[in-house]
């Protein structure tokens, strides 16, 4: 697919992963393709949903986004599909790509922007947590990124709890036109409010960072947490009404479905 200037091209493939198309630059999140989300990528959470998009299926990709080290968005045997090519990510994590024939990630602290051919990436904070042993907790970063490439920009949350840090990731990236935000794996809410959204917070997230459009992620493929697997897709709609923000500005895919963005519909105020 050719994607136009001032347009921007996402397709969701499952959970965080997305293929993100813009007129300079391809680019995939969080790839996770195993079906389970725990070690190896056969134990854990098992995939109730195929990706929509096979990795056979994909085109050349330019760049990897990684969030954090969490099982469900780093899977070294998805990452290994991609190997020699560039991976970018937040502190501390490359040391779990060693094996997977991905040892030079660039890793970036929050505030910290590298170019990545023609793309621009932002490290931008979130408010989650970091493991993949019982022993290396918070030993590692993790973030959402801003990409500016061909005239667009796009905001991938990555893994988040609600927090202050939404409004400051607005002012200071500010004309995000796409911003892919999690609105799953949020119950019980006394254990999960710090990490995960849910679908509340979640529009509250997409009004503080200014996004043109908001894409929901981070449901409806592995049963992580304790509510319905598709009741985040319920919850959303009833908070789309609760802030008055129209179906068309903050939605979801179904698997494999693609979405093309333009900052004309945005500019003449259509939805």
């Amino acid at each position: 697919m050719s994607v136009a200037d001032g347009e921007v091209a996402v397709t969701f493939i499952g959970h965080s992963t997305f293929l993100v198309r813009t007129p300079r630059a391809v680019f995939i999140t969080d790839p996770v393709f195993t079906s389970h989300a725990g070690p190896f990528g056969i134990t854990g959470p098992r995939r109730v949903r195929r990706p929509g998009l096979m990795p056979g299926e994909l085109p050349t990709v330019d760049f990897v986004l990684l969030s954090h080290n969490h099982y469900d968005h780093l899977q070294p045997s998805s990452l290994a599909l991609f190997e020699g090519t560039p991976i970018v990510t937040t502190l501390g994590v490359g040391r779990y790509l060693e094996g997977g024939g991905q040892e030079d990630a660039t890793e970036l602290d929050w505030w910290q922007w590298a170019t990545v051919g023609d793309a621009e990436v932002t490290c931008v904070p979130a408010q989650h947590f970091s493991a993949r042993t019982p022993w290396d907790r918070n030993r590692s970063l993790w973030c959402g990124f801003v990409v500016r490439s061909g005239g667009v920009t796009v905001y991938f949350a990555g893994d988040s709890g609600y927090s202050p840090q939404f409004a400051e990731i607005g002012e200071k990236c500010p004309g995000i036109d796409v911003g892919l935000i999690p609105i799953g794996a949020y119950e019980p809410r006394w254990f999960m409010t710090p990490a995960h959204m849910n679908p509340d917070e979640a529009v509250r997230a997409h009004v503080d960072v200014r996004a043109g459009l908001s894409i929901g992620m981070h449901f409806g493929t592995f049963q992580l947490t304790d509510e319905p697997i598709d009741e985040p897709l319920e919850k959303l709609d009833e908070a789309r009404g609760e802030h008055g923000v129209e179906p068309t500005a903050f939605r979801t895919l179904d698997f494999g479905e693609t979405l093309v963005f333009s900052q004309e519909v945005r500019s003449s105020g259509e939805k």
